[in-house]
C-alpha cells in the first residue's frame, strides 16, 4: 500500500511519500572524517536504486544511515515511517524488521545448515514452526537453491552462498532490500544472476537498494543512480546512463 502525503492531498495533489528520506543528511566521524555532507534526497515504495561512487565516497555510510548502525550528526533520516530524530534504541530491531540486507561477505552460520540459516531470521522474530516449515523451502525455491537445505554454507559456491544470503533477507517479507556490494565476492556470471534476481524481486514490490562498484551492472539493468562524491551527490539519474 503506498503511503501519500496528507498536505497534498488536502491541496488536491496525490503525491507518494518517500520509503527513505534524507533530509540535509551530514555525518562526519570521529577522526574527523566527513563522509555524507548536507544529503537530501527521496527512495519511494518501488523503485530500484544503485548507489555508486568511488571507494571512500560515502556509499557504506549512506547504507548504516538507513538501517542506523550510524547516526548522522545533522540532520534527519526517516525511514519507514521512523526518523533519527526520535527513534528510540529500542524500537530500532522493529525498524530493521521492515529490510532485508544483503552483505558482501555473506555473514551465514558456518555451523548451520542452508535451511536452518534462513530460518534463523524467522526465529528472531518470533514465527511458529509451523510458518518456518511451510516458508523456508517456497524462499529457497525463490532463489534457486531448493535442492541445497541440507547443506552446510563450506559446501556452496560463492554464488549460492549470497543466494542464502539473499533467501535470509527475503523471508520475513520486507519492505525493502538494502544490498551492501552483494556481487563482490562472486564470479562474473554469477553477479549477473544475483543482479537479476534482485530485479524479479522488486518487480514484485519490493524496494531495492543497491551498493555496487560494477558499473556494467548498473548499465545493463537501468535503474535509477545516485551517485556519490567525497561524501556528496553529485549526480542522481532515473536510468543507468551515469556510469
Amino acid at each position: 500500500m503506498i503511503n501519500f502525503d496528507i498536505n497534498n492531498l488536502q491541496n488536491g495533489i496525490v503525491t507518494p511519500k518517500p520509503l527513505i528520506e534524507f533530509r540535509g543528511v551530514t555525518k562526519t566521524y570521529q577522526n574527523g572524517t566527513r563522509a555524507l555532507k548536507d544529503i537530501n534526497i527521496k527512495i519511494y515504495k518501488g523503485e530500484f536504486v544503485f548507489i555508486v561512487g568511488a571507494s571512500g565516497a560515502g556509499k557504506s555510510t549512506f547504507i548504516k544511515l538507513i538501517f542506523h548502525e550510524e547516526k548522522p550528526n545533522a540532520g534527519e533520516i526517516v525511514v519507514n515511517g521512523f526518523s533519527s530524530s526520535t527513534i528510540r534504541h529500542k524500537d530500532i530491531p522493529m525498524l530493521r524488521r521492515t529490510m532485508g540486507i544483503v552483505f558482501q561477505d555473506f555473514r551465514l552460520i558456518p555451523t548451520m545448515n542452508v535451511f536452518e540459516n534462513v530460518a534463523f531470521a524467522m526465529h528472531v522474530v518470533g514465527a511458529s514452526q509451523r510458518e518456518i516449515r511451510k516458508n523456508v523451502p517456497k524462499v529457497l525455491n525463490l532463489v534457486g537453491l531448493g535442492g541445497k537445505a541440507r547443506c552446510k554454507p563450506m559446501e556452496l559456491s560463492g554464488g549460492e552462498q549470497q543466494r542464502v544470503g539473499l533467501a535470509r533477507a527475503l523471508i520475513n517479507n520486507p519492505a525493502m532490500i538494502i544490498a551492501d556490494e552483494p556481487t563482490g565476492n562472486v564470479d562474473p556470471n554469477m553477479s549477473y544472476e544475483i543482479v537479476e534476481l534482485l530485479n524479479e524481486i522488486n518487480k514484485r514490490g519490493t524496494t531495492v537498494i543497491m551498493v555496487t562498484h560494477e558499473h556494467h551492472l548498473v548499465r545493463d539493468f537501468n535503474h535509477r543512480v545516485i551517485m556519490l562524491e567525497n561524501g556528496s551527490i553529485v549526480a542522481d539519474s532515473a536510468s543507468g546512463g551515469l556510469v
